[in-house]
C-alpha cells in the first residue's frame, strides 16, 4: 500500500471523525468505563476533529484516509489507523513523523497516554522505542469538561 502523509484540512473533518470514532471504540469500548463509552459519540468525534485539525496529519491512500496522528505540545495526542491499513507500515511512518514534529517544536522528550489494557497499542509503542513509565490518571478531553481515567504513560527521548 502506498500512501501520502499530509496536513489535515477542514474538508477532512468527517473522514477524521469516522476513523477516530471507529478506532477509539474498537480499541477502548471493552476496557474503559461505560460512562466514557457513552460520551464518545460520533458527534463528539466530529467536534473534536474540527477542534484539533491544525495539529493533525493524515496518511491517505487511493483517496481514503488510512491513518491519523495528532500532537499537542510534547504529547503524541492521538494515533489511529484504519482497519484496511493495519499491518501496512503506515503506523510506523505516522509515529516517526509525529516524533519529528515534536522534536522540531523544541522538545527532547515526548509522551503519550495509552488506556490501561490496550495491549495491542502498548506492544506497538514499545516496538517503536517508547518506554512505559507506569500508570497515572489523565483528564481526558470531553466536549464539556474532562473525564479522569487511569492510563499507561509512555515516554520517549527524541
Amino acid at each position: 500500500m502506498t500512501f501520502e502523509i499530509r496536513d489535515a484540512n477542514r474538508s477532512d473533518t468527517d473522514d477524521i471523525a469516522d476513523l477516530w470514532h471507529a478506532g477509539w471504540h474498537d480499541a477502548h469500548a471493552a476496557i474503559v468505563p461505560a460512562e466514557l463509552v457513552r460520551l464518545r459519540t460520533h458527534a463528539s468525534f466530529v467536534e473534536r476533529s474540527a477542534r484539533h485539525i491544525e495539529r493533525t496529519r493524515l496518511a491517505v491512500s487511493s483517496g481514503r484516509v488510512s491513518g491519523l496522528c495528532m500532537i499537542r505540545g510534547d504529547e503524541l495526542f492521538q494515533l489511529y489507523i484504519a482497519g484496511h491499513a493495519r499491518g501496512t507500515g503506515v503506523a510506523q511512518v505516522l509515529i516517526a513523523e509525529a516524533e519529528e514534529r515534536i522534536r522540531g517544536n523544541g522538545n527532547s522528550r515526548a509522551w503519550l497516554a495509552c488506556a490501561v489494557g490496550n495491549e495491542r497499542a502498548a506492544r506497538f509503542y514499545q516496538r517503536c522505542g517508547w518506554t512505559l513509565r507506569g500508570p497515572e490518571v489523565e483528564d481526558l478531553e470531553l466536549l464539556e469538561g474532562s473525564f479522569p481515567l487511569e492510563v499507561w504513560r509512555f515516554e520517549k527521548v527524541l
